[in-house]
């Protein structure tokens, strides 16, 4: 019998490439039992049967992450909470201009390192997928990107009024994931038209 698994790893924004490992952890045999900083505990499992999806909700007051988190569990899917920065101290908080109204302030009584959702759902043999029309996979495109944007403008301010090429290669990243995710938000607009047709 295998034994459980403590791993450490550290993904930050690459959301897909988080919900590719847990999945291959899955796969190999390993269900996610907690998730917290860096640590990934796992029980084992059949092998293949359960499948992970990651969702960003940092953009979420903590009502409106909690109200989907357990829209999630209504659906049958389990929910945990992740973060996605390595905040270690205690009394923080962020300012999140991009996140709707209830989510602009996140402290560790909101959703300060609670940014992600990990969705573990029974392995049932079909795709899963948390966004299923192109218009919603669109509007989570959109939500991904405004905290680039945001980096974005924020760097190339710092970087003009610094004169400072570190602030100048922050803009130019950020500018990078800024075009994918808005190339993404037009392919997935324009499928949306034709779907309608």
């Amino acid at each position: 019998m295998k034994a459980r698994k403590r791993m450490y790893r550290y993904f930050g924004c690459l959301l897909d490439t988080q919900a590719r490992w847990l999945n291959k952890m899955a796969a190999r045999g390993y269900r996610l039992t907690r998730a917290e900083r860096l640590l990934f505990e796992f029980e084992p499992c059949a092998p293949g049967q359960y499948r992970y999806q990651v969702e960003f909700v940092a953009d979420a007051s903590k009502a409106g992450a909690e109200d989907y988190a357990r829209f999630l569990e209504d659906l049958g899917y389990r929910v945990l909470f992740k973060n996605i920065n390595l905040s270690y101290s205690i009394g923080k908080a962020r300012w999140r201009p991009w996140a709707e109204p209830g989510g602009r302030l996140a402290t560790n009584g909101t959703t300060f390192n609670r940014e992600l959702l990990i969705v573990e759902k029974p392995n049932d043999g079909k795709p899963f997928e948390l966004h299923t029309t192109f218009e919603d996979k669109a509007e989570y495109c959109r939500r991904l990107q405004r905290p680039w944007l945001f980096l974005l403008l924020a760097s190339a301010i710092l970087g003009g009024a610094t004169r400072s090429w570190v602030w100048g290669i922050c803009a130019a990243a950020a500018l990078v994931v800024v075009i994918v995710y808005q190339i993404e938000r037009a392919r997935l607009g324009k499928l949306a038209r034709t779907e309608e047709w």
